[in-house]
């Protein structure tokens, strides 16, 4: 799909969910760090974890994160549209992205959304790690939240004249060049794991 630098889609005939599909990046991500700060904090206060322990699973939550990331940009937003209904699905997920990448107020899930999702991760982290939970979904959130602020910032600004840069080069390239590579957008570990970095030219 061919991308347009202006406008926006229009994802719902219904007024109320289409305004409810756009949202400011400054909300979820305020959101989500306020979480994880609580998250870190009731543990602690409760004697769940300890201050280490917090730090730890904290950093492997926010490395669990990258690999969700990927997997969902991937698997999920790039899913086969070999039905009407796959078809749709993709592009209410991530198409309209791809169509209209300058659409700040469509880079961010809405947070009711997102709220759900990760109480979903909630859950299922509480069975897989118990008590330090509270670490890992920290770190997950703060690593959704740091993706969201990245991906922001490629979109709505030109490239900066730091390390960031790159992070910038590899998502334009996804967007621009070959969307069938550079999945991760707030790292590119897992293109170099998973074999999908792009090929750039000398």
């Amino acid at each position: 799909m061919k991308p347009n630098h202006k406008g926006s889609a229009q994802l719902f005939k219904n007024p109320v969910l289409e305004k409810m599909s756009r949202t400011h990046i400054a909300l979820p991500i305020s959101i989500f760090l306020i979480i994880a700060v609580g998250l870190i904090y009731y543990g602690i206060a409760y004697s769940f974890i300890s201050i280490l322990e917090a730090i730890g699973f904290f950093f492997l939550g926010w490395f669990i994160f990258t690999l969700i990331e990927y997997l969902a940009h991937r698997y999920v937003f790039h899913m086969d549209t070999d039905t009407p209904l796959k078809a749709r699905m993709q592009y209410l997920f991530h198409g309209n992205h791809h169509e209209f990448p300058k659409d700040k107020k469509r880079l961010a899930m809405p947070p009711v959304v997102s709220i759900l999702y990760a109480s979903a991760f909630f859950f299922i982290f509480k069975v897989v790690f118990g008590t330090f939970v509270f670490g890992v979904v920290a770190g997950v959130l703060f690593g959704y939240a740091m993706y969201l602020l990245v991906h922001y910032v490629v979109h709505a600004y030109p490239p900066p004249k730091n390390f960031l840069k790159q992070l910038w080069i590899h998502h334009s390239i996804h967007h621009y060049k070959d969307p069938e590579v550079a999945y991760g957008v707030s790292s590119p570990l897992w293109d170099y794991i998973l074999g999908t970095m792009p090929k750039r030219s000398k």
